[in-house]
């Protein structure tokens, strides 16, 4: 083992030896009950340095945290508080131990930096089988962290680890290509402020120029300090790498890509509705089409990272692992297959339980788009119109009239346009909005941005071309495996992916749909942003989508003309819940 230590009621042993199976050794803490015996363990692997505590580079976010939910401090001394994943002080007196395991070329692990890689799932693999064999381990793994440590885990379950017992994928995407790196075929720069910002902050070898551990006092990417261009030779640059693999068919993109009949461990899907632009759409999809047949959605809101520290979270979580990591009577067994915390304007949620997703009672409703009056409603204009706006333009926006009844509006969306662009392509950006009736925007604290919109989609034009196997009505499918550019002026029929969302419109306020040149901004200003990935955010949070690479002003940036009317049916597709009877 590593060095042993006790304290905080808690053995630890720091940056133990994983062998890996081409001889590269990787590092892990464990964390684990001082009294002998065998503990299921709650495992993690990932880049974002195991002795780098929370608040020392997510300052803002532990410090909100803290202010709002006092009670994810409550109960710990919040010493071995981690990003984005579980705080063993509130997991080790309830008889587990918790392993976090630095990812090759990241923090404590030497190696070569290359992130989601087969590589890596293979490694996750070997650390969970590792666990199961220690002398403190009852061979019972569960995989439970955030985002990156939530990802990766749609990748090993698919590899299958024979001791994989339970997986909680929280706020994680699963299609790297679909949910991260290109929306609607158009590149996301989130990259380019992630990586440089949260990885290569704590690359291994950045040694005594890195962060010093308030933990164990050492470097938390050391022993090594290596120069800068060794360091860039033992790391693939992942914001050039989304930029360099323009197509979803691209090996860059299937390798990491999970087989979803091959995931059969139980899991718990935990998404967050404000998360636009990077995880909910995986967690639905994973829901959806894993072969897991014991399967749980849950949906919430707020900060990315807050749900999953409070106790409403760690509740939940337990309740889960406890029956399947230890088979506690939690009452897992009457846990809803989808548990809904229900979006109302103001940030008030109201819980619930459904049997399945999309819900089974949806009308699917149609919304049509009247270029004339700039309205949107129940049945198609009389009369074929267009309307046109600049490409690189705030678009236009059709708005209904005020709802005479509140009106849910709970699940994914989509929406069949008729386009035309005076050049060979246009990239399209969705919104779907509500106003009240001072026609004042409805807004929400996002995982990321302080004003996300109610839901959004993109897509560009020459990346139209769908999978017929799995497109759904309500949900389209773009292979994203060719470019078809368009003949400048010639009308196309576009399908466009809304990510799924949750919102009870209350009776007189407006839903509106805006079809934009660019990333959706919010009216009423900037917002405080995050010191990891920018100061203000504008609507969107880091998720933009403005490299002049991808969007070159001579193809994007020209008129682009929406018809619609008998003939050309443009709409979108909402999914209306009518109150359970």
């Amino acid at each position: 083992m590593g060095d042993p230590t006790t304290r905080d009621g808690m053995r630890i042993d720091w940056d133990v030896p994983i062998p890996m199976d081409d001889g590269l050794v990787l590092r892990a803490d464990v964390y684990r009950p001082i009294r002998d015996g065998k503990h299921p363990v709650i495992l993690t692997y990932g880049p974002y340095g195991k002795w780098l505590s929370f608040e020392d580079l997510y300052t803002d976010q532990w410090r909100r945290m803290i202010a709002q939910h006092p009670d994810v401090e409550a109960g710990s001394t919040n010493k071995y508080q981690n990003w984005e994943v579980v705080d063993p002080e509130k997991w080790v007196p309830d008889g587990y131990a918790c392993v976090r395991v630095d990812s090759r070329g990241a923090g404590r692990s030497p190696g070569f930096l290359d992130l989601w890689s087969a590589r890596e799932a293979k490694d996750l693999y070997a650390c969970i089988e590792w666990a199961a064999w220690q002398p403190w381990s009852s061979g019972k793994i569960g995989l439970s962290g955030i985002s990156y440590y939530a990802m990766n885990q749609w990748q090993v379950a698919a590899l299958q680890p024979p001791h994989l017992a339970a997986i909680c994928v929280w706020e994680g995407a699963a299609d790297y290509y679909r949910d991260l790196s290109h929306h609607g075929g158009i590149l996301c720069t989130f990259g380019r402020a992630w990586f440089p910002s949260q990885v290569v902050r704590v690359q291994h070898g950045r040694g005594a120029r890195g962060y010093r551990s308030r933990m164990t006092g050492d470097w938390v990417s050391g022993p090594l300090t290596l120069g800068e261009e060794e360091l860039g030779a033992n790391r693939r640059d992942f914001y050039e790498d989304c930029w360099t693999h323009p197509l979803a068919s691209a090996d860059y993109w299937r390798s990491r890509m999970p087989d979803w009949s091959k995931v059969i461990v139980p899991l718990l899907s935990a998404a967050n509705w404000g998360g636009q632009g990077l995880h909910p759409r995986g967690n639905f999809e994973g829901f959806v089409h894993a072969a897991s047949p014991e399967k749980w959605l849950e949906v919430h809101g707020l900060e990315h990272w807050t749900h999953f520290y409070t106790d409403y979270g760690v509740g939940l979580q337990k309740r889960f692992f406890g029956h399947f990591l230890k088979g506690e009577a939690t009452g897992w067994t009457t846990q809803p297959s989808v548990l809904l915390q229900v979006r109302h304007p103001g940030e008030r949620f109201v819980e619930r339980h459904e049997r399945e997703w999309p819900l089974g009672r949806t009308r699917w409703t149609k919304l049509y788009l009247n270029p004339a009056a700039a309205s949107l409603g129940p049945e198609p204009p009389a009369r074929d119109g267009s309307v046109s706006y600049a490409g690189f333009g705030d678009g236009v926006t059709f708005l209904t009239r005020p709802l005479d009844a509140e009106t849910e509006i709970t699940g994914p969306i989509a929406a069949k346009l008729w386009v035309a662009s005076e050049t060979t392509d246009a990239d399209l950006f969705l919104v779907v909005r509500v106003f009240a009736p001072d026609l004042k925007e409805v807004t929400f604290q996002g995982a990321l941005d302080p004003h996300t919109p109610i839901a959004q989609g993109w897509l560009r034009a020459s990346h139209r071309k769908l999978d017929p196997k799995l497109t759904l009505p309500y949900r389209p499918y773009h292979t994203h495996d060719e470019r078809q550019p368009l003949t400048p002026g010639q009308v196309y029929e576009l399908d466009v992916e809304v990510w799924p969302t949750s919102i009870v419109v209350p009776a007189g306020f407006r839903i509106a749909l805006t079809v934009r040149g660019r990333d959706y901004e919010y009216p009423g200003g900037p917002g405080a942003g995050l010191g990891t990935l920018g100061a203000v955010f504008t609507g969107v949070g880091p998720f933009q989508h403005n490299d002049p690479r991808d969007r070159p002003p001579e193809v994007f940036a020209k008129t682009v003309t929406l018809h619609s009317g008998p003939g050309r049916p443009s709409h979108v597709l909402l999914p209306v819940v009518p109150p359970e009877r």
